[in-house]
């Protein structure tokens, strides 16, 4: 194993357990130089009625490392995450399919949208559990552009039908307030300061 710059920490000589098949989460674990590896295990989404949106992040993300920590209990951290999309008062999740992915964006042109993610670590009968907020404001978009990001990167694995390092978060977003990569689906950064305090 190569040296990282955190290797002062447990999580640089035992690595961590990622509870996530999202490419963006391995890339940005990758960036910032952590051993992983996947783990993942099919897990409820669903959630109970009445969780602040930030609550509700959270309690999916935990779900999904209690079910990768029953096979793999206590001997290297693990961290889930989950990341939704809040507009107006309203979750809006994963696009059905192409039609969805579109009403999805049209609704999201021209307004402020919230994306929040859960993080849970769970290590050594501890669990770290924490959601971030980012506010994200996009241009109008044509229905010209929202047809071709669509049938160009077909989005449908995202929450709020985009990825923000892709093309219509070069074009189509106005302003970002608060952390650019929990819109890419984790908080990188705490989640590193976290993982040091373990």
């Amino acid at each position: 194993m190569s040296n990282y710059p955190i290797n002062s920490t447990m999580v640089t000589s035992l690595g961590i357990i990622l509870a996530s098949q999202s490419p963006r989460r391995k890339q940005l674990l990758e960036w910032a130089e952590l051993p992983f590896t996947v783990v993942v295990q099919p897990t409820d989404e669903s959630y109970p009625v009445g969780l602040s949106f930030e609550d509700t992040a959270i309690h999916i993300a935990r779900n999904k490392a209690l079910a990768v920590q029953k096979d793999h209990p206590f001997t290297i951290p693990i961290l889930a995450a989950d990341t939704i999309v809040v507009l107006e008062d309203r979750v809006i999740g994963k696009p059905n399919d192409r039609d969805d992915a579109i009403a999805i964006l049209t609704a999201l042109s021209g307004k402020i949208h919230r994306v929040i993610t859960g993080v849970i670590i769970l290590y050594n009968e501890r669990e770290v559990a924490f959601a971030d907020s980012t506010e994200v404001a996009f241009h109008h978009l044509s229905d010209e552009q929202i047809i071709f990001y669509v049938d160009k990167y077909q989005p449908y694995d995202k929450a709020g039908a985009y990825a923000i390092q892709e093309w219509i978060g070069v074009v189509g977003i106005k302003s970002v307030s608060g952390d650019f990569y929990n819109v890419m689906g984790l908080p990188v950064s705490r989640v590193v300061q976290e993982l040091m305090k373990l």
